[in-house]
This record gives C-alpha cells, structure tokens and sequence, in this order.
C-alpha cells in the first residue's frame, strides 16, 4: 500500500475526531496530525470520545492528543477553535482537513476556507443512529456547498440535544480518517458521500458538482471568508 505522507488538519476532538486521531496516528502516516480544539474533557463524554480516560477529566483536549506523536509524526496540538480569525491560520501547509465539529457554522467555515485555500476537505457528522461522511478535493467540486447549499437558518438537530450513539461516532470518525489517508495517497474521490444507516448499513454515493454552487460553481459569489455568514451555532462545542 502507498504510505501517508503529507499534514493533515483535525478539527474537533469529541466523538469523531477522538477516534479519527487514533486511528491516524496508528496508520502509518508520516508527516503532521494538527489538531485543534479548545475544550476540556468531560467525564460525561468519556464512553465515545475514546482518545480519554477518567485521569484526563477537566484537562484541555488537546493535551491528551499530544500523546500520540511518534517517531515520523509530529502532532501540533492547538487549543484554539476553528473561526472566521483562526481558520486560515490552521490550514497553513495543510494537505486534508478533517471536519469533526458537531455544528453547521463551523462545518461551512471549514469547508470553505479549504474549498479558497485548495485544501482536500472530509466533512464528519452524526446525529443519533446516522452519520456521514463527505469527501472534497480541493481542487473545485463537488464541494460540501453542493450538498448542502448553506448553514440552515432554523433549528437543527444538535447531539446535545437529540443524542448520539458511540459506536456510531466510532465507525464515522474511522471513515473520516480513511477518506483523508486516501486522498493523501492520491486516491481520494471528490464528491464522495458515505452514509452510514440506523442498521449500520455504510453506502457510497457521489455528489455532483453544481454549476450554480456559490463556492465552486462557474461564477463563485464566496470569495473570502465573512464571519456573518459563519455565526450561527458557533458558539456550541466543536466536538460531539
């Protein structure tokens, strides 16, 4: 199998990004897992953000994913959040950005600040007994936005309040880390949507790219990054 190599952004350290860390310090990949999430550790959360344990309760996140730098990767762990004033700044020298906040704003901000800044993009979510996983190359669409054309306007449903399962957090964050090493190997797929069922079912769809799509269609109306267009829910917690 062709190696890892390259620098990968990992946004959010809860029950996506916790397993997606793992399982990419552990792949083999060579270069720089930088993770960034501003939160402590809640004992709450314990039983789906597994990169913890009960010693770790009330220390900032990133200090426990600071124990999984190895010889041949280096882990630049940043206590900071993901916004309109830190976004560009973390995906400095990056090659893929793994998405695992648990709001629309940031998850929008995220993709388009890398869609702008030619970074592959793997979009995480999951609510209750459903997840997904979306795949961006960076290089124009299909992109998040012709998915999802914009940050919802209404409520939606959030982890806090409608739950989520942990396996299911498990098996999408291991998706997401596996999208990400593919594209670093030059196998990624632009487009790709994986979608993980009630029964545990993971299908594979492709996402087509829209001509009209306002961050990568044929005449683009987002040029630069606007905090008010990123503001709704980014006051949440970035890591489910």
């Amino acid at each position: 199998m062709t190696p890892a190599r390259g620098t990968i952004l990992l946004v959010g350290l809860g029950g996506i990004g916790a397993p997606a860390a793992m399982i990419l310090a552990r792949s083999g990949l060579t270069g720089t897992l930088r993770v960034c999430d501003d939160d402590v550790v809640d004992v709450l959360n314990l039983h789906r953000q597994i990169l913890f344990g009960q010693a770790d309760v009330g220390r900032p996140k990133i200090e426990p994913a600071e124990r999984l730098a190895r010889p041949g990767l280096t882990v630049d762990a940043r206590a900071v959040r993901a916004t309109p004033e830190t976004i560009d700044e973390l995906l400095l020298g990056v090659d893929v950005v793994v998405d695992g906040s648990d709001n629309f704003a940031t998850k929008f901000l995220v993709a388009d600040a890398a869609g702008l800044a030619n970074v592959a993009a793997i979009t995480a979510a999951a609510v209750e007994w459903r997840g997904t996983v979306f795949s961006a190359t960076g290089r124009g669409g299909p992109c998040y936005r012709c998915l999802f054309e914009d940050v919802p306007s209404g409520p939606t449903p959030a982890c806090a309040d409608v739950g989520v399962m942990g396996p299911l957090v498990g098996l999408v964050g291991a998706l997401a880390a596996d999208a990400a090493l593919r594209h670093l190997r030059g196998q990624g797929v632009g487009g790709e949507l994986l979608s993980v069922s009630p029964a545990g079912a993971v299908r594979r769809h492709v996402v087509g790219a829209r001509t009209d799509c306002a961050l990568c269609g044929t005449t683009p109306r987002i040029t630069r990054l606007v905090r008010a267009h990123y503001t709704q829910g980014l006051g949440a917690s970035v890591g489910s």
